[in-house]
């Protein structure tokens, strides 16, 4: 029978408690819930089983509800849309699946089903992924979360260098995500970016400013694309939406 072994490195990030900084909260029926966003797992799994590593695949999607209903305090017409996902992820031999359900609201009847869609292939796609371990949320499903740490320290990255043991002190490494892109790479990004559809387009523009919190008033995002993480982010952000944008996949995000 055909097997996966991970490599030291993997069995440790997967097993490596989770940061609380990447953890969300929000609140449902009266609660608050914590969560990790889908671009935050899918950066997970790139990092850890690298950008080729795993492959994520969605093998059943049903709409299960559409109905007409008022939106906001004006009441105006709109639609409210659900959709049930199934997400298969594969790793090697390793095959884990979940199952989710996404919902959208809006008054064009085709953008509710698209955010319904979208939402249900995160849901099962984050699900699957937390089998494989606490940097997917497992450690979420704790209710005291005794694997959730506030620790700043970096997680360990896919490929740990050689110890210098004979070193004299270590040196001080920048903060993760921080460490500036060279030109040429921005010049990749922002082309990438600027050849998607326009509705993906200002769909981006509109989660990249709250994402990392750009002033209102800045009239472009362009020159706030400059750090190893907005490459990270966009990267995540674009095969999170290549089933529903396949156009904005034209060009890599080489690093």
């Amino acid at each position: 029978m055909a097997t996966t072994l991970f490599s030291p490195e993997q069995i440790a990030a997967l097993s490596a408690p989770l940061d609380r900084a990447k953890v969300q909260t929000r609140s449902q029926a009266g609660r608050s819930l914590a969560y990790l966003e889908g671009w935050q797992a899918i950066a997970e799994a790139n990092r850890i089983f690298g950008f080729d590593g795993w492959q994520r695949e969605t093998i059943a999607v049903q709409c299960v509800s559409e109905r007409e209903r008022t939106l906001g305090s004006s009441s105006r017409a709109g639609w409210g849309v659900t959709y049930t996902a199934r997400v298969r992820i594969r790793v090697g031999d390793v095959i884990r699946e979940g199952s989710g359900a996404g919902h959208g609201i809006d008054a064009d009847l085709g953008q509710a089903h698209e955010s319904a869609l979208k939402e249900a292939e995160t849901d099962a796609m984050k699900r699957a992924l937390m089998t494989f371990g606490n940097p997917f949320g497992l450690a979420l499903y704790d209710k005291q979360q005794r694997e959730v740490t506030s620790s700043t320290a970096p997680t360990p990255a896919r490929h740990v260098p050689a110890p210098q043991l004979n070193s004299a002190a270590a040196e001080p490494t920048a903060e993760v995500g921080l460490e500036p892109l060279d030109p040429a790479t921005v010049q990749r990004v922002l082309a990438t970016v600027r050849g998607l559809p326009r509705p993906a387009l200002e769909g981006f523009t509109k989660a990249f400013r709250k994402r990392f919190q750009v002033p209102p008033d800045a009239p472009s995002i362009a020159d706030r694309i400059c750090q190893r993480r907005h490459h990270d982010w966009i990267e995540a952000f674009l095969v999170s939406h290549r089933s529903v944008h396949p156009a904005g996949q034209r060009q890599a995000l080489a690093a």
